[in-house]
């Protein structure tokens, strides 16, 4: 199990997919997707980035045509009661841990930041990590590019962040990689010169000066209909829970609990939980203050990220790449994860409080975030060839 992954104990899902296959790296062109049946296939069989298999009792192991999603897993009762139980608790204490309340001791906080120092304190080493190469930038969207706030739909950014997210974009490739729907994020962000990879990267558009974005892969279409059933069978259960809110983002759905008292987070949990159990294709993450479904694929922000890197032509092989991810919840782990994986690139994770995470450096909040960006735009053009290479920090 993964930090942020949480597989409902009784879901039975018979088989995974194997990572997507990518377009070629012919220069920086992307191709569009063909379609549910192409892209679904292409999970899989494999790709560039190789099979990963079918997991143990699976379409590999049934070898009697075992369905893509298989059937329940035959657990005795008493275990299988357990096991939710023990599921629940799991879920709920991930949520203590991705939503802390409590405000960390200076001397915790001071330890933590001495192995994930703050990107804008340690700014001349980024610099200098970045020379002479071409630098990517992914960044989330809510808590990153704006504050997470009580109702999702209010989640605005400022101008200033879109002033700096626009001058940005002009200087380096970027990317806005979501757990929103890509229509959504696009309607915030109001910038059509990014790539957007929405439902945590199952929904990759590129930039487009029209509405009508090229789409570059939707590894998870052929799930929409369960998804649509899903939400409106969890909008049902969880209607009498003071405060919870469903969210539909076309590819995965998001059960936002902000507003919801905390004694009801365990029973919240067990709404969801009892929902999901209908359909085993589907499967439960979390995050801050919010429970993701999403389809049982292995896809996920780290995938969009390879996805896009190798579509714009910047294979593992190169050097000359430098990979910047910023994102500040438990689903970015898995972008943090492939940069630290390769051997190049920066994760920054933004958060106040100490948390375990695979990220080179911190920020704290949307604001130093934006001070970083305009720091990277004002390095990027700077005044006098003396004062372009940057010297690596002592600190």
């Amino acid at each position: 199990m993964t930090n942020q992954d949480v597989v409902l104990p009784d879901m039975g899902i018979a088989a995974a997919v194997a990572a997507a296959s990518l377009p070629g790296s012919g220069g920086r062109a992307l191709f569009a997707c063909r379609g549910a049946a192409g892209a679904v296939s292409s999970l899989r069989r494999g790709g560039a980035y190789g099979g990963l298999g079918a997991l143990p009792g699976g379409a590999a192991d049934a070898g009697a045509g075992e369905a893509f999603l298989g059937a329940r897993s035959a657990i005795p009762l008493a275990a299988a009661a357990a096991g939710r139980t023990c599921c629940t608790s799991l879920v709920v204490e991930a949520i203590r841990a991705s939503s802390p309340t409590r405000c960390p001791a200076a001397d915790e906080y001071e330890a933590w930041t001495g192995k994930h120092p703050s990107a804008l304190g340690s700014f001349d080493r980024v610099a200098a990590a970045a020379w002479g190469k071409r630098v990517v930038m992914f960044m989330d969207y809510d808590g990153t590019l704006s504050p997470i706030v009580t109702d999702p739909d209010m989640a605005f950014m400022t101008a200033e962040m879109r002033a700096a997210v626009r001058d940005v974009a002009k200087h380096f490739p970027t990317a806005i990689v979501t757990g929103r729907c890509v229509e959504k994020v696009c309607n915030f962000v109001g910038l059509s010169d990014l790539y957007y990879a929405g439902s945590h990267g199952m929904d990759i558009k590129g930039p487009s000066s029209k509405d009508d974005q090229t789409v570059l892969l939707q590894p998870a279409r052929e799930f929409l209909p369960v998804i649509d059933k899903a939400f409106r069978a969890l909008e049902e259960k969880t209607r009498a829970t003071p405060g919870a809110r469903v969210e539909h983002n076309k590819f995965c759905l998001s059960v936002h609990f902000r507003c919801v008292d905390e004694k009801s987070w365990s029973p919240l949990a067990e709404q969801v939980k009892a929902v999901l159990r209908d359909f085993p294709e589907l499967k439960l993450t979390e995050g801050r203050k919010v429970l993701e479904i999403r389809p049982s694929i292995l896809w996920d922000k780290g995938k969009a990220v390879e996805f896009l890197l190798k579509s714009l032509g910047f294979d593992d092989g190169r050097s000359d790449v430098l990979p910047v991810y910023i994102g500040d919840d438990r689903t970015d782990e898995d972008a943090f994860k492939v940069l630290k994986k390769r051997g190049q690139g920066l994760g920054i994770l933004v958060s106040k409080c100490p948390k375990e995470t695979d990220a080179s450096y911190s920020l704290q909040d949307p604001t130093e975030v934006m001070e970083f960006l305009v720091r990277l735009v004002e390095w990027k053009r700077p005044r006098s060839p003396s004062a372009a290479r940057p010297r690596a920090s002592q600190r």
